[in-house]
């Protein structure tokens, strides 16, 4: 994805953060790591973590630049890792499930 758009879309996103907190502690809810390849600055990580706040099943992102990862709790009756791999390749960026 062009810099400038990727910027405007994390521009753009909001944050809800109070029901994702309560959404963290359901059944469904889920952890998964990934590395990332593609980070250039903190504002790719940043900008990835709040886009993928916004997906459907996403109950929190935390990327981190330096470290090249993130991890996304999910809720997983509404999306599945093979979703979230498409929605940080849609951000262009490349992931690759970290094993612990």
């Amino acid at each position: 994805m062009e810099r400038r758009r990727f910027m405007q879309l994390a521009g753009l996103a909001g944050v809800s953060t109070i029901a994702a907190a309560n959404a963290l502690e359901s059944k469904d809810a889920k952890t998964i790591a990934y590395s990332v390849k593609g980070f250039t600055c903190i504002t790719c990580a940043v900008g990835l973590e709040t886009l993928l706040r916004q997906e459907k099943g996403v109950l929190k992102a935390e990327a981190s630049y330096p470290g090249a990862s993130v991890v996304i709790h999910y809720d997983s009756a509404k999306v599945n890792p093979d979703q979230l791999k498409g929605y940080i390749a849609e951000m262009g960026f490349t992931a690759t499930e970290k094993h612990a």
